[in-house]
This record gives structure tokens, C-alpha cells and sequence, in this order.
């Protein structure tokens, strides 16, 4: 087993003041074939290099999946229970680290410290949960419609599984993936963003010390189109888990579709809070203020919407501007800051260009709407957070995801127009009603469209317990988290046993013959 120790002294060297950190391949810490690195960078202060990361192409995840191919008979004959135990020494690990894995999840990605120890947490939280299955892995038993005949169904690895993972989760997306992986017997190939490689090098760490055998985990750094399109080609990997963007999910799934293998794609939302006459406002206020500037709203369950009755509108739209102005900005690793950077550069001008349109369509600036280059925040990528009123529900900025600070108020005059305006984009991952009414409530489970519905909370909070994932163009159906997510990562294998001694015709028309006869 390699220890933290040799881990770190085969995956680092050093360029110039930063540190260059390799792939982690069939056991060993290599370079990219190419010998190319490419630079992350700190969103709060984009003078600071948080390190250099092997910059991988087709031949490097060629030795990924060369690995992973070689270990997979092994480790898939490894009994359940044993691969748990790893999983349960990978969270003991992640609980030994969890502060050092989150202040450098701040330094990278730009999440404020607390947020940043929660992503941590639920990882910690995941592979408990999936060290749990490690002796359930649940099959089926049912009667045969023959005497002295076994029915069973048991579930069986996939194989090789390319983990492709987003930035705004580091630590707690790929655990979503690849602990159900391991704990079922695949062996995998991880490529997480190029703007949060270093969160991801210290998980792939914290597997490795925990005793996962060579080639069973397998990690590659670089771009989507020649690293991760590289796991997506080889017909050795059988399937794939993504989550990004809508436009990249298209395409991998299409790509998996004409290879005919796995692929669970989750991807945008543009989620909304209802808010109804009835409903507690400062409690409706506390929840969209969370759900919409969490995370700078880098969330694919970011309240990005917000949905009034009119009778209500005017007061919730005065208190929740008064809360998001006292917002403070800042480095997260600041106690005191409520909102830090966006991710980096490109994604703040296309913030700022959704708030450009948002101008254009005539909605209403209450509130923020400026990029911030003064003093503290010049170097960094921070965006006010910023609030639209007398939004229309078909504007652009109501309708595409934006995955920044901004959030949009729009009033309706009923229940029912609330659930019409809800469900009126092309999205469905997460919605909320704030209610008192209870017949309301209700209605609302039943008629939301989306994965995940709140009543009483925002769209944000989902725990790791229950399935997370959306519908319509949120996804492809599977889903992450629970014990669904075994479901991900496993075949069904159907199984009968003959112990008549006898040939037993199945699928012949008996109706009426009693067994008696049919023996």
C-alpha cells in the first residue's frame, strides 16, 4: 500500500513556486505522455497558482484504462464486504483531513470556508453510506412458475467506469461516483475539471492511502475534448457518469448512445422557489437568499428563480434585496464572508452577460448587477450578487441557466400559475413551495416537475440518503446518491436452477393444468 507520504513524494515536483503534480496511473504517480501541464489558479486572487496539473491526451487515459482493464477480474472477485472496508478507511481519511482538504477547496474553487467543509462532510457521509452496501448489494428471489425450479437475480459490476466530474463540487460530486463504483466492483478512470484538479489529486490521495489495489483507481488531468472524449471512446469503458453542462451532456450521451454503452448524465436546471400568500416570508426569504447566492450560485440546484404571488411580492422583494445588499464578498477562507469569487474569468463574463440581457429584455435591477475590480477584489473574479424584478417568465434570463449570483422575481396571480410558471422551462432537477397549506403541499410533490421537490426550504440541501437527479433536459433518468445509485453501476444477472432431474418447458401455455399434471 502506498502511504500520503509516498503518495505526495511521487506526485510532486516543483515549477518555480508552484508545485507540479502527475497522474496517478496502475499504481504509480507519471507524468502525461506529452510532458504538458496546464495551471489552476485561485478565483479570489488569480495571481496565485495553486499548481501545475499533467496535461493528459488519448495515450495517457490509454494507460488509465490499460490499468483499469488488468485490475477489474481481480477486483470485481474481491468479496463486497472487503471492498466496503476500504470505503469505510477512505471516510476515516477524508474525517483526518477534512480541514486541510477544505481550506484548499477555498484557495481553488472559491467556495467559503463552512461551505467548503460541508462538500468535505458529505463525502465523509458517502462513503460510510457506501461501505453500508458493501453487505446488502440487494439481488431478488422469486417463484419460478415451475415446480423444483430457483429464481434469482443477482447484480454484477459493469466493468471499466469513466468518472467525469464538475468543478462547483469537488470532493462531494466524484464521491457521488465513484464510491458506488468501487464499492461494486469496477474498477475506474477519473477525470474531474481542469479549474479543480488539486481538490480532486488529494481525494484520489486519500483513496490511495486507504489501500485501494493498483489499477482499481485511476486519474487523469486535462480538458474535456482530448482527455475526457478519450474515456468516452474506449470501447473498454462500459459506462460513463458526467455531470456538466447541458450542451457537453448532449454530446456525451450521443457519443454513448452510437458505442452502445452506460452513460448517466447529470446536467443544468433552472430551479425555483414558489412563494405563496400564505407562506412564511421570512422564512421564504431566509431559503432564496441561501438557495440563490449559496455557492455564488454555482449550483445545479440554484434557486435562480423565485416565484411570488402578487400579494405578496412587494414585501418579500424589499426584505430579500435588504438581506442580499448586506451580503459580504470576499476570500472565503474569511470567516465572516458570506459570498466569494466565481470559478474564474470566463464564467464571470458570462455572468455579467446574462445581466446585460437581463437589462435588454427590460427586466428590473434591484440590486448588484456589477463585476467588482476595486481594492481587495482586483485580481479576483467576483461578482455582485444581484437580484431582477418584474421578471417575464419567458425572458432569457428566466429561462437559461446562468450558474452565478443572480437570481429573478417573478409574480403570478395563483397556486396554479405558480406550478405552470415552475414548470415552464426545459429543466427539472429542483423546486420549492413555501405554503402552509397542507392540500397545497401536497399538490405541489404531485405536480412539480423536477427530481427533487422542498416544501418549506429551498432548492438547495439535498442528502446523500435519497436519489438526486432531475428530469427533461436535467438528465438522462439515472440517478446519484441513495440506493440508487447501485443502480448506476451494476448489471442484472438472471439466474434459474433446474433441481427436477427433468427437462421443464417454460413458456408453454399450462394455463389451467395443475402441477400435479404438469409433472
Amino acid at each position: 500500500m502506498t502511504t500520503k507520504t509516498e503518495s505526495r513524494e511521487h506526485a510532486h515536483g516543483k515549477t518555480g513556486m508552484a508545485q507540479t503534480h502527475m497522474n496517478y496511473i496502475d499504481g504509480r504517480w507519471v507524468k502525461a505522455k506529452s510532458g504538458e501541464t496546464f495551471a489552476s489558479y485561485n478565483p479570489a486572487n488569480l495571481k496565485d497558482v495553486i499548481g501545475h496539473f499533467a496535461l493528459s491526451g488519448p495515450e495517457d487515459v490509454k494507460a488509465a484504462v490499460d490499468a483499469a482493464e488488468k485490475a477489474l477480474p481481480a477486483w470485481r472477485r474481491t468479496p463486497a464486504p472487503f471492498r466496503a472496508e476500504l470505503l469505510s478507511k477512505a471516510g476515516h481519511l477524508l474525517e483526518t483531513r477534512k480541514e486541510e482538504i477544505a481550506r484548499t477547496m477555498v484557495r481553488e474553487m472559491g467556495k467559503v470556508i463552512k461551505e467548503a467543509r460541508g462538500d468535505v462532510q458529505e463525502a465523509i457521509d458517502m462513503a460510510y453510506f457506501m461501505a453500508g452496501e458493501g453487505r446488502r448489494l440487494m439481488g431478488q428471489t422469486v417463484p419460478s412458475e415451475l415446480p423444483n425450479k430457483f429464481a434469482m437475480a443477482i447484480r454484477q459490476p459493469i466493468g471499466v467506469v469513466g468518472v467525469i466530474t464538475p468543478w462547483n463540487f469537488p470532493i462531494a460530486i466524484p464521491s457521488w461516483k465513484i464510491f458506488p463504483a468501487l464499492v461494486a466492483g469496477n474498477t475506474v478512470v477519473f477525470k474531474p475539471a481542469t479549474d479543480t484538479a488539486m481538490c480532486a489529486l488529494l481525494l484520489v490521495e486519500v483513496l490511495v492511502e486507504a489501500g485501494f489495489p493498483p489499477g482499481v483507481v485511476n486519474f487523469v488531468t486535462g480538458g474535456g475534448g482530448k482527455c475526457g472524449m478519450a474515456i468516452v471512446e474506449d470501447p473498454r469503458v462500459r459506462a460513463i457518469s458526467i455531470t456538466g453542462s447541458t450542451e457537453v451532456g448532449r454530446q456525451v450521451a450521443g457519443r454513448c448512445g452510437e458505442l452502445m454503452k452506460r452513460v448517466s448524465c447529470e446536467l443544468g436546471g433552472k430551479n425555483a422557489i414558489c412563494v405563496m400568500e400564505d407562506a412564511e416570508i421570512d422564512l421564504a426569504v431566509d431559503g432564496a437568499l441561501w438557495g440563490a447566492f449559496g455557492t455564488a450560485g454555482q449550483r445545479c440546484t440554484a434557486a435562480s428563480r423565485v416565484i411570488i404571488h402578487k400579494d405578496r411580492y412587494k414585501e418579500f422583494s424589499d426584505k430579500l434585496v435588504a438581506r442580499t445588499r448586506a451580503l459580504k464578498l470576499g476570500n472565503g477562507l474569511d470567516a465572516d464572508v458570506d459570498v466569494g469569487p466565481v470559478v474564474n474569468k470566463s464564467q464571470l463574463e458570462s455572468i455579467n452577460g446574462y445581466v446585460e440581457i437581463g437589462k435588454k429584455e427590460g427586466a428590473k435591477l434591484l440590486c448588484g448587477g456589477n463585476i467588482l475590480t476595486d481594492g481587495d477584489f482586483a485580481h479576483g473574479c467576483f461578482h455582485e450578487p444581484t437580484i431582477f424584478g418584474d421578471v417575464k417568465p419567458n425572458m432569457r434570463i428566466a429561462q437559461e441557466e446562468i450558474f452565478g449570483p443572480v437570481t429573478v422575481l417573478i409574480q403570478v396571480s395563483s397556486f396554479e400559475e405558480a406550478i405552470e410558471v415552475a414548470n415552464g422551462t426545459q429543466y427539472g432537477l429542483s423546486l420549492s413551495m413555501y405554503t402552509q397549506d397542507v392540500n397545497r403541499a401536497f399538490m405541489a410533490m404531485q405536480e412539480l416537475e423536477s427530481g427533487i421537490v422542498y416544501i418549506n426550504a429551498p432548492t438547495i440541501g439535498a442528502e446523500i440518503q435519497l436519489p438526486f437527479g432531475g428530469v427533461k433536459q436535467t438528465g438522462n433518468g439515472h440517478r446519484e446518491a441513495g440506493t440508487t445509485a447501485i443502480d448506476q453501476f451494476t448489471e442484472w444477472k438472471a439466474i434459474y436452477v433446474d433441481y427436477s432431474g427433468r427437462l421443464q418447458k417454460a413458456q408453454i401455455d399450462t394455463h389451467g393444468v395443475s402441477p400435479a399434471e404438469k409433472e
